[in-house]
C-alpha cells in the first residue's frame, strides 16, 4: 500500500510540475489539475454508545513517511494551483518588508541602573538585545544576538530573558525546532561567556531569586508539553530540584517575581481557578507558602508594594476588584477592597509604582488606562479620541519611577510608545513605528459598527479601509474573528495590511463573544455549552456588512488562526454561501477527537474551554458544531488551510485531516489548498522577514479569487 501511493505521489508531483507552464487562475481551469486524494483507512471511535469513522485517522503521524509524502504533495498542489500568483506572491512580499524600517529599533527602559533595548540590523531575520550603563550615551554592550544562534537553524525562538539582580548575568531560552520546549542557558555578562549550565524541557521563562547563583524555572512534561513543575536551578550544580509539582491535569504552572523584587511567585492556573505560593526571594532555599488556596471559579494575581500585596481577583465579582492585604494574612478572608466590580468595566491589569497605581480596564469593548495618585488620592483617565484603537501599559520596571510608559496603537495609527508623566499629567511620544514608503493616515478611514446577534446582543465591528473604498455593496472585505479563551482581539495597526487596503479592500474585526471585549460576561457566553454564540455572531457580523452595503458574498472573505481556525470551519459548515473565500490559520477542528486524547499537548487544560468528552453531554455538543465531524456532502467556500509540521498547540494532522475529508465530500469545484510548513510550529516562520511570506500566501489568495 505505502508502495503504490509513493508512486502516485511522485506520478502526481509529476504531473503537477509539468503543469506549471499552463496559466490556471480561473476555478474552471482549477479543475484540470488534480488535487491528491488521500488514502481512507478507516479507524472506528466509540465513546457513549456512539460510533464515528475517521477515515484520515492515520495521518496523526509525524514521523511516517507516507504522511510527510502526502503533506508534500499538497504543498506541490498548492504552487501549481497558485503559479499563476508566484509574482504576485513575490510582489506582495516585497512591498510589506519595504516599508519595514530594517534598522529599527525600540525604546530604552530603564531598570537596575542599565538602559535596555533591542534593535534590528539591516538584511537580519531576529534582534539584537543591547543594554547601557547609566546613561543613554555610554557604550552599547550587546547582550544577545540572535541573528548568531539561529544560524544553521531553520526556525530559532529565543524568550524568557532575565537578568540577575546584579545585572552580571542573563537567562534564556531557545527553541529551534517550533515545539515550544525551550532549553534555558545562562551567559556571563561581564565576560560574555556562556556558562556549561544547560537546562531542556521548559517554557523559556526563569526568575531569579536575589542571591544571583539560584534560577527557578518551568518544567515541561515531555509528552503532554503541560508546564507542571517548578525547579531550583544552582549555578554549577548538575541536579535540580523541584520545589512544586502540579499534580492537577488541568492547570498549568510559572513561576515569576513581583515588581519589587521581594518575592518569588509561583502561580498555578486553569481557565477558571489559580493559586499562588510565595517565597521570599533573598530565602530561596525555603519552602514556598500558599497566598490562598485555590477554589473552584475563583481567579486572582499578585503583586507587592510596601507593606501589602495587591490582589486582582474575581471572587464575588464576575468583572474582576483590586483587593489589598497585609504581608502576613493573605488569605482572603484578610483581603480589603479598594476598587470594587463594576458591572460595565472589566479589570484587566495593574501597575504599581511607589505613589502611584496604574489600572487597566475596558468599557464598551475599548481598552482604558486609569492612573490613581496615592499622595493626592486624585485619579484620572488618559484620553483617546479615536472611535477603534488599542491602550495598554508598557514596561515599567522601577517602583520610583514618576512616568507611566504605556503604548497605542490604531487600525490606522502605527504602534506608538509615549512616557505619560505621573505627576503632571503630560504625555510625550517616545517613538512611533516608521512605514517606509510614504504612508500617509489621513488616506485611511476606520469605525467601529455594531452588528445585531441572533439573540439581540450588539456585536463590536472594527473596521478599517482606504478613502476611496466604495461602499456600494461589491467591494471586496475581509473579516478576521478569535471569540475563545477570553482573548479581546483589539483594533490595531499593521503595515502589512495595506497591501489589502491599497488594493482596495476593507478589513474588518467582529469581536464576538468567547473574546472579553465587552466583560467578563462575554467570555463567559462565549464557551463550553454557549460555544456556538461565537459562530453565529460571526456569521450576523457579516451579514451586517453585507446588509449594509460595504460588500456582497461574492467579495466577502473570512480569516481566523488557532480556535479561530475553529471558527472559520463552523462557520463554513454553518453558512457556506456567505464567503466567497477562507482561510483557515492552524485551525483546531477536531475538536472531539482532540479532546478525548488527554496526552495531546493542551487538552486537559482546556476542558473548562470547551467541556470534557468523556461526559456525554459536552460530547454531544461539541460533536454537533466540530467542523471535523460536520463536513457533509456540499458546496463550500474558496479555502486555503495552512499548518506547521510541528505544531505543539493544534497538531498539524487536524487541518490535513480537514483539508482531506472535504476533498472526499465537497460538491463544488472551488478552491482548497492546504500549506504545511515543514520547518515551523504554530506561530509560523520565526524570522520578521521570513513570515511575511507566510501573508503573502494569505493575501495572494484572496487577491486571485478577486481577479486582482
Amino acid at each position: 500500500m505505502f508502495k503504490n501511493f509513493q508512486g502516485n505521489f511522485w506520478l502526481l508531483l509529476g504531473t503537477v510540475l509539468l503543469s506549471c507552464n499552463e496559466k490556471k487562475n480561473t476555478m474552471n481551469d482549477q479543475a484540470d489539475i488534480k488535487p491528491p486524494v488521500a488514502e481512507k483507512i478507516a479507524k472506528e471511535l466509540s465513546i457513549h454508545g456512539d460510533k464515528r469513522i475517521d477515515n484520515y485517522y492515520w495521518m496523526n503521524d509525524r514521523e511516517n513517511p507516507k504522511v510527510l509524502a502526502w503533506l508534500n504533495a499538497e504543498n506541490a498542489y498548492l504552487d501549481t494551483v497558485l503559479s499563476p500568483e508566484k509574482m504576485l506572491r513575490e510582489k506582495l512580499f516585497d512591498e510589506m518588508k519595504s516599508r519595514i524600517k530594517e534598522t529599527d529599533m525600540s525604546v530604552p527602559y530603564l531598570k537596575n541602573g542599565y538602559y535596555y533595548y533591542t534593535r534590528y540590523e539591516t538584511g537580519k531575520e531576529y534582534p539584537v538585545y543591547c543594554r547601557k550603563k547609566g546613561s543613554l550615551e555610554a557604550t552599547e554592550q550587546v547582550i544577545l544576538n540572535v541573528n548568531e544562534l539561529a544560524a544553521g537553524h531553520a526556525y530559532c525562538h529565543v524568550g524568557g530573558l532575565s537578568i540577575s539582580p546584579d545585572a552580571t548575568l542573563m537567562a534564556y531560552g531557545i527553541d529551534t525546532v517550533s515545539r515550544r520546549r525551550y532549553t534555558i542557558r545562562i551567559k556571563n555578562l561581564e565576560t560574555n561567556e556562556l556558562l556549561t549550565d544547560v537546562i531542556p524541557e521548559t517554557t523559556a521563562a526563569s526568575t531569579w531569586a536575589g542571591d544571583n547563583k539560584t534560577l527557578f524555572y518551568t518544567r515541561k512534561d515531555t509528552v503532554t508539553l503541560r508546564a507542571d513543575r517548578i525547579m531550583r536551578h544552582t549555578l554549577g550544580t548538575p541536579a535540580d530540584k523541584e520545589v512544586y509539582h502540579e499534580a492537577d491535569e488541568t492547570f498549568d504552572v510559572s513561576v515569576s517575581k513581583t515588581k519589587s523584587g521581594k518575592y518569588i511567585v509561583i502561580n498555578s492556573e486553569s481557565t477558571l481557578s489559580s493559586e499562588s505560593r510565595i517565597l521570599d526571594a533573598a530565602k530561596p532555599n525555603d519552602a514556598f507558602r500558599i497566598f490562598q488556596p485555590r477554589e473552584k471559579e475563583m481567579l486572582y494575581s499578585i503583586d507587592h508594594r510596601g507593606d501589602k500585596f495587591y490582589i486582582v481577583t474575581n471572587w464575588n465579582a464576575l468583572n474582576f476588584r483590586l483587593m489589598e492585604t497585609a504581608l502576613d494574612k493573605t488569605s482572603r478572608q484578610s483581603w480589603k477592597e479598594i476598587i470594587p466590580n463594576r458591572p460595565d468595566v472589566l479589570l484587566e491589569g495593574l501597575e504599581l509604582f511607589k505613589d502611584f497605581t496604574v489600572l487597566e480596564e475596558r468599557k464598551g469593548g475599548l481598552t482604558m488606562i486609569r492612573v490613581i495618585n496615592e499622595q493626592t488620592h486624585t485619579e484620572k483617565y488618559l484620553s483617546f479620541s479615536e472611535p477603534a484603537y488599542t491602550a495598554s501599559v508598557g514596561t515599567n520596571p522601577e517602583m520610583d519611577s514618576r512616568e507611566l510608559r504605556y503604548n497605542y496603537t490604531s487600525m490606522i495609527t502605527p504602534n506608538s510608545v509615549y512616557d505619560y508623566n505621573l505627576e503632571t499629567g503630560k504625555s510625550e511620544l517616545k517613538r512611533q513605528q516608521e512605514v517606509l514608503g510614504g504612508y500617509d493616515p489621513k488616506d485611511y478611514a476606520s469605525e467601529r459598527l455594531f452588528a445585531t446577534a441572533t439573540d439581540g446582543t450588539k456585536i463590536p465591528i472594527s473596521i478599517v479601509y482606504k478613502k476611496t473604498f466604495e461602499k456600494n455593496g461589491k467591494s471586496p472585505l475581509l473579516l478576521y474573528g478569535y471569540g475563545s479563551y477570553g482573548n479581546s482581539m483589539d483594533a490595531t495597526f499593521d503595515s502589512g495590511l495595506l497591501s489589502l487596503l491599497d488594493r482596495g479592500f476593507a478589513f474588518a474585526i467582529a469581536h464576538i463573544r468567547g473574546g472579553q471585549e465587552m466583560g467578563r460576561q462575554w467570555y463567559e457566553d462565549g464557551k463550553m455549552f454557549k460555544k456556538k454564540n461565537t459562530f453565529t455572531d460571526f456569521i450576523a457580523s457579516a451579514n451586517y456588512l453585507v446588509d449594509q452595503h460595504y460588500t456582497d458574498s461574492a467579495h466577502l472573505y473570512a480569516m481566523g488562526g488557532s480556535a479561530g481556525g475553529l471558527l472559520m470551519g463552523a462557520v463554513a459548515n454553518m453558512a457556506p454561501t456567505l464567503f466567497n473565500g477562507i482561510v483557515a490559520q492552524v485551525p483546531f477542528v477536531d475538536v472531539v477527537t482532540t479532546m478525548l486524547d488527554e496526552s495531546i499537548p493542551l487538552t486537559t487544560g482546556e476542558f473548562d474551554e470547551w467541556g470534557n468528552p468523556k461526559n456525554k453531554d459536552s460530547y454531544d455538543y461539541m460533536k454537533s458544531y466540530s467542523p471535523y465531524d460536520n463536513v457533509t456532502a456540499k458546496a463550500y467556500p474558496n479555502m486555503l488551510v495552512t499548518t506547521g509540521l510541528h505544531d505543539s498547540q493544534v497538531q498539524y494532522w487536524e487541518p490535513a485531516k480537514w483539508v482531506a475529508k472535504l476533498r472526499e465530500l465537497k460538491t463544488d469545484h472551488h478552491f482548497l489548498l492546504l500549506h504545511t510548513n515543514m520547518d515551523a510550529g504554530h506561530g509560523g516562520a520565526s524570522g520578521r522577514f521570513t513570515a511575511l511570506k507566510e501573508v503573502a500566501l494569505d493575501y495572494a489568495f484572496l487577491l486571485k479569487l478577486e481577479g486582482k
